[in-house]
């Protein structure tokens, strides 16, 4: 019966051991856990299509992500989302103009292409583009939210919109330091 009880002691140790290593070091033993940008961002383009009716034969265009608290800056955690969101579209049949090859907007050298409001009805017009995909992102301490929308050019009309968070770990600190 000692032994029976000795084993269990060494068992139940044994399983609570890890469990210690996950409080002190992180999830898995010391491995960082990352957060699934790809699928978080896919997700969100789904959301803004299931509310949207948009044509199969004309084209939207997507604007970088920018920050909420300074709108005339991004990093590269908006381009990459944005060209993430660009991509998503395209998989599921929306046709996507791509700005960069527009030689008259001005690209914004380490910032993307940031498109204000002012700009938007003569880049969604010049592409014949019946939408423009629109987005902020703002970081707390242990966040970033990501707001998407997407807009009607002529008027400025919300059709869609999308909201998520995801937490920020040492892959998204990254993209936000980067210019």
């Amino acid at each position: 019966m000692t032994r029976r009880l000795l084993l269990c002691m060494h068992l139940a140790l044994a399983l609570g051991v890890p469990g210690c290593a996950g409080y002190y070091y992180g999830e898995r033993g010391g491995a960082a856990v990352r957060t699934d940008v790809l699928q978080a961002n896919y997700q969100a383009v789904d959301r803004l299509l299931e509310t949207a009716a948009l044509d199969p034969r004309r084209s939207v265009l997507v604007a970088t992500l920018v920050n909420v608290d300074r709108l005339q800056e991004s990093s590269r955690l908006g381009r990459i989302f944005s060209e993430q969101i660009a991509g998503r579209l395209v998989q599921r049949g929306v046709p996507v103009a791509e700005l960069r090859l527009r030689e008259q907007l001005v690209l914004h050298p380490g910032q993307g292409e940031l498109l204000l409001s002012r700009e938007l009805r003569e880049v969604s017009q010049a592409h014949d583009a019946q939408a423009v995909v629109v987005g902020t992102y703002a970081v707390s301490g242990a966040m970033v939210y990501v707001s998407l929308k997407l807009v009607h050019p002529q008027g400025n009309q919300v059709v869609a919109a999308s909201d998520y968070a995801l937490a920020l770990d040492d892959n998204l600190r990254g993209l936000l330091q980067g210019r």
